[in-house]
């Protein structure tokens, strides 16, 4: 991977596949940013870095637990809701199940701090296409020094968008921790494909299998069963050791 780097501007070689190339230029370009620190601040975000990136890129701020309100975002994100979400929440995207699993997430992303990495997958219907996305969010400090910002991207892949809003559910979900000093682990785990993880055509009915961690599967109780410490404690960490 060819890369120039000139202060905060850092561009990178093309990579095949959109989500992936995407969500690895932007985890690389949060990387260059941290120069060993724990995470990058806001303020070391320069967009000339990531341009090919900006369209499917955000930036969110902590609002409350749990809940990221769109400070930036790109236009793959507007189109895909058929209006500006700016101001918006995250969880605005998803349907009211995965709003459950990304409220997780960003808990474990602000305060852990951590990497979430998830895959998902939009219901289909008359004039709505199925889509598969990918959504990475990348914790950074504020100008006050706490983490409570963001750096993101959402990549929505099919045969077109459809009729707007397009919300999605999270088919499959990885979070590892970030460790001050260390590079995080890389590369990024590849795509899973629904049929990959046992998700076929009922996945939106009533009943649903439990939200696989890639290959490993997560508890099977549902999750209107289990205590907020206990669907966090479905994130598995992944350690350096």
């Amino acid at each position: 991977m060819d890369r120039d780097i000139d202060d905060k501007v850092i561009h990178f070689g093309a990579q095949a596949g959109l989500g992936m190339q995407v969500a690895s230029e932007l985890r690389a370009y949060w990387e260059a940013l941290r120069r060993g620190r724990l995470v990058p601040a806001r303020a070391d975000v320069d967009p000339r870095g990531i341009e090919r990136a900006l369209e499917y890129a955000f930036i969110l701020e902590r609002v409350a637990p749990g809940i990221g309100r769109f400070r930036l975002a790109g236009m793959h994100l507007n189109e895909l809701m058929g209006m500006e979400v700016r101001g918006m929440p995250l969880t605005a995207l998803f349907t009211p199940q995965g709003r459950k699993h990304v409220t997780e997430a960003l808990e474990a992303v602000f305060g852990g701090p951590a990497i979430a990495d998830l895959r998902l997958a939009s219901e289909s219907g008359p004039g709505r296409p199925r889509l598969e996305a990918r959504l990475l969010v990348l914790p950074m400090k504020s100008d006050l020094g706490d983490i409570t910002r963001a750096l993101g991207c959402l990549v929505a892949e099919g045969d077109g968008f459809g009729r707007p809003p397009r919300r999605f559910d999270v088919i499959a979900a990885h979070v590892e921790p970030v460790i001050a000093g260390a590079p995080t682990p890389g590369p990024l785990p590849l795509p899973v494909r629904p049929e990959e993880i046992g998700l076929d055509a009922p996945v939106f009915g009533s009943r649903r299998p439990a939200l696989p961690e890639f290959d490993t599967p997560l508890a099977a109780r549902p999750l209107s069963d289990c205590s907020p410490e206990e669907r966090r404690a479905m994130f598995r960490v992944i350690s350096n050791a």
